[in-house]
């Protein structure tokens, strides 16, 4: 079979609109394409491929376990799945864990935990939701309405109700929203769909003590956040805040699907047996891998190695706006990164995206304004190198400098 680009206009739904590059090997951070161009991958896989492609230890969990056993429901528990419960919560406040297949159904999870706790604790009156505006939870109905872009969840007529969005890092707003009628807010530790936010301390502070006031629980959403991206295990440990729920997908199983949901054993307690269940959760072949993926990355070598790439990341592109003057700030914490455009290039995020891939660099966007960085945690530094002069060479086609490359 020929396969090329058509084919997808043939065969797929067209809710995505894919470039016309089709990898077909992928080692470390480097991407081959069918003609056999080799690309330096900035993107990883949208945050995903957190110690890159086929990396020799998920490569063997995935072949020993593939060689025992791949799936049983969860009529019957398995060895994989308790270990990795085991190490996720001995490295982290949760006491229990839910295993779902992607961050939306993690997020899913928690939100009808957090309305199930408040039911049982407070009553029916207590149902409110509140997140923040650019915020980003996954596409099921409730969590792409719990998302802060009206754009995704519009146009699939009525939504969930009793779910309310304020500014990110706008506290004042936020304490005029959260009352005793709120069960639950759901934030992202580093807004990432929504343009690489970081939120400031006395916010994040504020807003945990808001939701202790109001007997709230406080979910973070660090699908994008979690496993080791921004330096920390988790992004809760660098802000000084716990959360009552945590969801995690993405990075965890390195590229292979899966998610998490954490929380304490007392919030935990109110998804009773039938309460909230799935078919493929927890299989015995996505935990094995995601368990070898958090030996990996729950090291200090490879967490303070994403602090030291992050500089090397954030001087190389502080040097390239030096010369080119298109970027405002540069975001983000570890190696979720955003490049946010300023004002004399505004809405053209993805032409820098276009032809960085031109230049043989995988990158992102996040929104229109922001050019987005998410690569493996362990990048050699002379890839973040070489991939950075290929990022040069995209933006002064876009900027449109005449400039001579070594």
């Amino acid at each position: 079979m020929n396969v090329t680009r058509d084919l997808f206009n043939e065969v797929m739904v067209p809710n995505y609109n894919p470039a016309a590059i089709i990898p077909v090997k992928g080692l470390g951070s480097r991407l081959w394409d069918q003609a056999g161009t080799e690309y330096i991958d900035f993107a990883g896989g949208i945050a995903v491929n957190v110690l890159g492609h086929c990396h020799p230890e998920l490569v063997s969990a995935l072949t020993e376990q593939g060689q025992k056993l791949w799936h049983l429901s969860n009529v019957l528990t398995n060895e994989p799945a308790l270990r990795l419960a085991k190490k996720l919560t001995d490295a982290t406040f949760g006491e229990k864990v839910y295993f779902a297949n992607s961050g939306a159904e993690a997020n899913e999870a928690a939100l009808k935990l957090a309305r199930r706790f408040a039911l049982d604790h407070f009553g029916e009156h207590k149902d409110q939701i509140i997140s923040f505006k650019q915020g980003f939870h996954g596409r099921t109905f409730f969590t792409v309405t719990v998302g802060g872009q009206t754009a995704y969840s519009d146009g699939f007529g009525p939504k969930p109700g009793g779910i309310e969005h304020v500014d990110y890092n706008d506290l004042a707003s936020f304490e005029a929203l959260i009352s005793d009628r709120t069960c639950a807010v759901m934030m992202e530790p580093l807004q990432g769909e929504g343009g690489i936010i970081s939120p400031t301390i006395d916010f994040v502070k504020g807003v945990r003590a808001l939701c202790d006031k109001h007997n709230t629980l406080l979910i973070f959403d660090e699908v994008q956040s979690g496993v080791g991206r921004t330096g920390e295990l988790f992004a809760y440990m660098g802000l000084g805040v716990i959360p009552d729920i945590l969801t995690t997908a993405k990075a965890l199983g390195g590229g292979f699907p899966i998610g998490a949901m954490l929380t304490t054993t007392d919030i935990a307690k109110h998804l009773k047996i039938g309460t909230h269940g799935s078919t493929y959760g927890g299989n015995p072949l996505g935990c094995a891998i995601a368990e070898r993926v958090l030996d990996i990355v729950n090291t200090p070598e490879v967490l303070n190695g994403v602090k030291h790439k992050e500089q090397l990341f954030r001087r190389g592109l502080e040097a390239i706006n030096s010369r080119y003057h298109c970027f405002e700030e540069i975001r983000g914490k570890g190696l979720l990164l955003g490049a946010a455009l300023n004002e004399n290039f505004t809405g053209r995020a993805k032409e820098f995206l276009v032809s960085a891939a031109e230049e043989h660099l995988m990158c992102l966007i996040a929104g229109a304004n922001v050019v987005r960085f998410a690569p493996s945690l362990i990048i050699p530094d002379e890839d973040i190198q070489e991939g950075l002069i290929r990022f040069e060479r995209a933006v002064a086609k876009v900027v449109g400098a005449d400039v001579s490359y070594k």
